[in-house]
């Protein structure tokens, strides 16, 4: 009888061998076995080498929701040292922006350039909207939008502004971000102060931002994907020399 009961206990045992690491015993995996080692740094190693690893990429797309002086900003830019080129929306507004070295253009329909049927210019305006439709138009750098919008297209200058961290930095938990296995690390109490998910597999690249105080939530992906952007063809691109036409 003892016999057959030894034997049943070593099934089971046999059985679940693939979920524990021993019948009776053994400890939980490593999170952080066949990883790149970053998330056995203290918080503040893991958010320095994850700049570190941004900052020397040639390239990433970058999407996601961003707030800043009150307005909130969708975005899915693809980023690279010569420009970027992607969609911004906000308050009900969608436009395409492309910018090749200091060469920015703005790409919309004729629903923004005529404020949505509002502008109250009649006709004249819809007609004078309907040339800008699905077009190409040059931002000169005098114009007060530009440093505005090409903002969105500065690969250094969003990473800059983005990944700062306020507050003491904590780690966090192990995750994914579509699919890759990250650490987190936050700032502030309850991670008010931001959070980051970086990169376990590879180079630590930051994947997911939660910006301070709310401020948006961004993805980070295609590190150092090449790719290349190029200016409008003529035909598919209006010039109006010092200025554009008044945008919403």
């Amino acid at each position: 009888m003892r016999t057959r009961n030894r034997a049943v206990v070593a099934a089971m045992c046999a059985g679940l061998a693939a979920t524990l690491a021993a019948c009776g015993g053994g400890g939980e995996k490593d999170p952080d076995a066949g990883t790149n080692g970053v998330g056995k740094l203290p918080a503040t190693k893991i958010e320095s080498r994850a700049r570190q690893a941004a900052v020397s990429a040639n390239s990433v797309r970058l999407s996601g929701t961003l707030v800043t002086k009150g307005a909130t900003y969708k975005l899915d830019m693809r980023l690279n040292a010569d420009g970027g080129t992607g969609q911004v929306s906000t308050k009900g507004s969608s436009f395409e922006l492309l910018r090749v070295g200091k060469g920015l253009y703005l790409k919309a329909d004729a629903g923004f350039w005529s404020h949505d049927g509002e502008s109250g210019g009649g006709g004249g305006a819809e007609h004078a909207a309907g040339k800008l439709d699905n077009k190409y138009v040059k931002v000169p750098s005098g114009d007060p939008s530009y440093q505005r919008l090409s903002g969105f297209t500065d690969m250094k200058l969003l990473l800059d502004g983005l990944l700062g961290l306020h507050g003491k930095i904590t780690t966090g938990d192990h995750g994914q971000v579509n699919g890759v296995r990250t650490i987190r690390i936050s700032a502030g109490t309850s991670g008010d102060g931001g959070a980051l998910d970086v990169s376990l597999e590879g180079r630590p690249y930051p994947l997911r931002l939660q910006r301070a105080g709310g401020a948006g939530v961004i993805r980070l992906a295609d590190w150092n994907d090449s790719f290349k952007i190029t200016a409008p063809e003529k035909g598919h691109m209006l010039d109006y020399g010092q200025q554009i036409p008044e945008t919403p």
